[in-house]
C-alpha cells in the first residue's frame, strides 16, 4: 500500500481527509490554549476585533474630491486665473504645468444629517445617509500615475509584486467560509491600470490570492464542469489529481503545490454553494430596489448586493472595484456618469449592513487612489478641456461600519484643496487603521521573504488614526 507517511503528508491533504475547511482552522488557530488552558492569540493580534470583515470600494481612476467631498468657493472666485506660485512650488504633474488657470466645482454643496457632513448634489443616496459615515479629507499619497497609486493602496507598495491587503488578511486570520473565498474580487466600469497584482498574493503563499468574479452567467472562472462531466466524475478525477499532486510535493516540496490542491477543492466546494449565492431571486424586491439592481444586469449595484452575500457567509475581504473616474477632460460629465452609477448601490450598502444588524463588524471603505488637481486640464493636442490632472497631495476617502466613529469629519485642506492643512493620513495610515479595527497590530503582521521582513504598512513608521476610532 503505497500511504505517505504522516511526515509527507501536507496540511491539505490533512483538511481534505479531515473535512474541516480552512476558516474552520484559522479560526480555531486564533483560539488556540496553552498547555494551561489559556487562550493564546497570535503575536499580531494586539487590539481588540471591531470588524470581522471589510468590503471595500476602490474608485479605479481617482475621482475628484472637488466635486464630489470638498467644497472649495474660493476656486470659484479665481476660476480662470493661474494658481498662485507659492502653493505649486516644486510639484510636478502627469499631463499639465503647474501654473494652469484655476477650476472651480462644477457642482453645488451642502450640508447634511446632524454631523453637517458637507456633500455635493452628485450623491443624494449618500446625502441621506451621512451620519452614518466618517469622511477622511485629508488623504495624500506618494504616487501620481494610477498604475504606482492603485497598488500602493491595495498592497502598501508601487512595485508590482507585493502581497494585497486581502491577502495578508487571508494569511493572518483566514476565513470564515468554508466553501466561498476568503478574498473576493468584483469589476465593473472597464480596466484597471494595476491590474491583478491589486489582488495578488506577492511573496504569500498563492493560496491566499483574491478571487476574481467575472461579469455574465458563469462568474467564478474553473466552476462550472465541463459537458459530459457530472460530479461523481470530477470527484474521481479530483482524487486522482490530488494524489498525483501529494506525490510530486513528497519529491519536491514545493508550498505551491498544496496552493494548487487547495484551488481545486475550494473550486470543487463552490459548485455547490456559489449557485445559491449568485441567486438572487430570494431578495425581497424592495432590498432589489434599495440597491437599484437590475434583472439579468451585472454592474456596481449588482456587485454590493453580492458583496453582502458574501459578507454574511464568511468572506473575510471583499474588493470591488468601479473603474472610469480618470478626469483628465470633462470632469463634470465624467463624475455625473460615475457618480450617478455608484451613489445609490454604495449608500444601499450601508443602509442594508446596518439593518441586518451586521454593519457594526464589517468595515466599509469607499475610495480611490489619488484626488484631482484644482487647476483645469486643457490640450487641443489630446482634445481634452475642462478636465483635472492627478492629484496625490490631497483626496478624500469614506468609511463606515466596524468599530469607525459614525458622522465624523477628519482633515482640512486649503482654500484652493491643494494641500491639506490639518490632520493629514497618510495611505500606509489608512492601512493601519483597518489592520487595528481587525484586531492586528499592523507592526507584527509580517512575513520573511528573502532575508526581509515585509508588512503591509512599510517599513517606515506609520500610524493608527486614532481620531477615526468609535
Amino acid at each position: 500500500m503505497n500511504t505517505p507517511s504522516l511526515l509527507h503528508r501536507t496540511r491539505r491533504h490533512f483538511f481534505q481527509d479531515c473535512g474541516i475547511g480552512v476558516g474552520k482552522i484559522a479560526l480555531a488557530s486564533l483560539l488556540a490554549k496553552d498547555s494551561f488552558g489559556a487562550v493564546v492569540k497570535p503575536d499580531f493580534m494586539r487590539f481588540p476585533v471591531k470588524a470581522k470583515r471589510v468590503i471595500y470600494l476602490f474608485m479605479a481612476g481617482a475621482p475628484s474630491q472637488l466635486e464630489l467631498f470638498d467644497d472649495k468657493p474660493k476656486l470659484k472666485e479665481i476660476e480662470g486665473k493661474p494658481i498662485p506660485p507659492s502653493v505649486i512650488k516644486g510639484q510636478r504633474y502627469a499631463f499639465i504645468q503647474p501654473d494652469a488657470a484655476v477650476l472651480g466645482p462644477r457642482f453645488p454643496f451642502a450640508k447634511h444629517g446632524q454631523s453637517g457632513a458637507v456633500l455635493s448634489d452628485r450623491l443624494p443616496h449618500l446625502a441621506k445617509i451621512a451620519d452614518d459615515l466618517t469622511f477622511v479629507k485629508s488623504m495624500h499619497t506618494d504616487h501620481f500615475n494610477h498604475a504606482p497609486a492603485q497598488l500602493f493602496m491595495t498592497t502598501g507598495s508601487g512595485i508590482p509584486g507585493r502581497a494585497s491587503m486581502g491577502s495578508w488578511l487571508s494569511y493572518g486570520i483566514g476565513s470564515e467560509a468554508d466553501d466561498l473565498p476568503g478574498f473576493v474580487v468584483m469589476r465593473s466600469g472597464g480596466n484597471l491600470s494595476g491590474g491583478s497584482a491589486m489582488w495578488g498574493s506577492g511573496f504569500l503563499p498563492s493560496e491566499h490570492q483574491g478571487v476574481p468574479f467575472r461579469e455574465g452567467s458563469d462568474p467564478i472562472l474553473h466552476v462550472t464542469n465541463p459537458k459530459g462531466i457530472d460530479r461523481t466524475a470530477q470527484r474521481q478525477t479530483l482524487d486522482l489529481l490530488n494524489k498525483l499532486n501529494r506525490g510530486t510535493h513528497q519529491r519536491m516540496g514545493d508550498p505551491e503545490i498544496t496552493a494548487r490542491i487547495e484551488a481545486y477543492e475550494m473550486a470543487y466546494r463552490m459548485q455547490a454553494r456559489a449557485p445559491e449565492l449568485m441567486d438572487f431571486s430570494k431578495e425581497s424586491k424592495e432590498t432589489l430596489d434599495l440597491y437599484g439592481v437590475k434583472k439579468g444586469k451585472s454592474d456596481f449595484a449588482s456587485n454590493c448586493l453580492l458583496a453582502r452575500r458574501l459578507a454574511e457567509r464568511g468572506s473575510r475581504f471583499i474588493q470591488l472595484y468601479h473603474s472610469g473616474w480618470d478626469a483628465h477632460s470633462n470632469v463634470e460629465g465624467n463624475v455625473k456618469k460615475n457618480a450617478k452609477a455608484i451613489d445609490q448601490a454604495s449608500a444601499a450598502l450601508v443602509q442594508d449592513l446596518k439593518q441586518r444588524g451586521m454593519l457594526e463588524d464589517t468595515l466599509v471603505v469607499w475610495g480611490g487612489e489619488f484626488g484631482r488637481t484644482p487647476m483645469v486640464e486643457a490640450s487641443a493636442a489630446l482634445k481634452r478641456s475642462n478636465g483635472r490632472d492627478h492629484h496625490p497631495q490631497a483626496f478624500t476617502v469614506w468609511l463606515a461600519g466596524g468599530g469607525i466613529k459614525p458622522g465624523f469629519t477628519l482633515g482640512k485642506t486649503d482654500d484652493l484643496g491643494f494641500h491639506v492643512t490639518e490632520d493629514p493620513v497618510h495611505v500606509h495610515d489608512l492601512q493601519a487603521t483597518i489592520l487595528q479595527l481587525l484586531g492586528i497590530d499592523h507592526t507584527r503582521l509580517s512575513f520573511r521573504f528573502q532575508g526581509l521582513d515585509f508588512r503591509l504598512t512599510g517599513v517606515e513608521e506609520h500610524h493608527v488614526v486614532k481620531e477615526l476610532l468609535a
